[in-house]
């Protein structure tokens, strides 16, 4: 079968977290050879129309979709989708709705407020999602993903919500991003892989970052530096973890169920993976990434190993996943 893998233009001078992009478009392209597919590669730099001829022109059976930004805002991954949705070409991964829809964390929380899903309160510049309590808020970027401009300082306490709106607009100015504040939650992380299977879809064993290592006082952060910055002491004391006590496995089936309501209340398809935060009052789902890193070194293909699922088989799920209604 005829495969072109679709990713982002990444000139020389990108900062690491775009860069991955390229290391998920070699293994995947490897994986698609090793099952027998013809590959080609594609680097999508924003321009629709050439997409367009370049789809036509070679046919492929399928695009295996790895598009995760356009012209440097993650926002507009969705364009690229948007136009194989339009064109009827089958393509790996959730459709344009979903991934607009699970892009904008805002929207994706408000859908599963609606849902009775848990997800913490949150305010934009407009206001608060709920009634405001006062305590300890994080200020992120609405649409960017890898942890993009989050670092320990993002976290602040608020006692009116006024104050927290204004926090918000001031990250949003500085960083040229739309931002919105979250309740921090003091508790345990996990992040949960979920990948269809056939006619279903499984989760994948969970995963929780250790923080053990972390000083007294110090906030609890998968920041920038944790994910990217091989030299900073988060990156290297922020480990995954999939051995649990006995007593975890009640808080585990929780979670797993909370990632399969989560991923079906956003219509996604091939695979996705859902973060969460734990504490005293249950689980909070923090958001649901569309299209999450598969790069062999990220921590869905950890979990992929971990289930005792090769690189190369998840590949083939994803394909099929794609294909299914064909």
């Amino acid at each position: 079968m005829n495969v072109l893998v679709l990713h982002d233009a990444v000139p020389a001078t990108a900062p690491l977290d775009a860069q991955d992009t390229l290391i998920q478009a070699a293994a995947v392209s490897a994986a698609l050879e090793q099952l027998g597919h013809r590959v080609t590669r594609y680097a999508m730099c924003g321009d629709l129309a050439q997409l367009k001829d370049t789809v036509e022109r070679q046919r492929p059976a399928l695009i295996f979709n790895l598009v995760e930004s356009l012209a440097g805002f993650d926002a507009a991954a969705v364009a690229a989708a948007a136009l194989l949705d339009g064109m009827g070409v089958p393509f790996t991964g959730a459709s344009a709705a979903a991934i607009a829809l699970s892009n904008d964390k805002c929207a994706a929380k408000a859908l599963l407020v609606r849902l009775g899903l848990p997800t913490p309160p949150w305010a934009t510049t407009r206001g608060m999602q709920s009634a405001f309590r006062a305590g300890r808020y994080i200020v992120k970027r609405r649409f960017e993903h890898a942890s993009a401009g989050l670092e320990e300082d993002a976290i602040g306490h608020f006692d009116e919500a006024e104050a927290l709106r204004a926090a918000v607009a001031d990250a949003t100015r500085a960083q040229s991003r739309p931002c919105f504040g979250e309740r921090y939650i003091d508790g345990r992380e996990f992040n949960l892989a979920v990948l269809e299977d056939g006619p279903g879809r499984c989760v994948l064993p969970p995963a929780e970052i250790d923080f053990s290592s972390f000083p007294t006082g110090r906030a609890h952060v998968v920041g920038y530096r944790a994910k990217w910055d091989d030299t900073s002491f988060e990156y290297h004391n922020t480990p995954r973890r999939f051995a649990f006590d006995a007593h975890d496995q009640p808080l585990l089936d929780r979670l797993s169920a909370l990632a399969l309501e989560a991923f079906d209340a956003l219509q996604l398809s091939g695979y996705a993976r859902v973060d969460f935060r734990v504490d005293g009052d249950g689980p909070w789902i923090l958001e649901v990434n569309a299209n999450p890193c598969i790069a062999p070194d990220a921590g869905f293909a950890a979990a992929l190993a971990e289930a005792d699922i090769g690189y190369a088989q998840a590949i083939d799920r994803i394909v099929k996943s794609a294909l299914k209604d064909i």
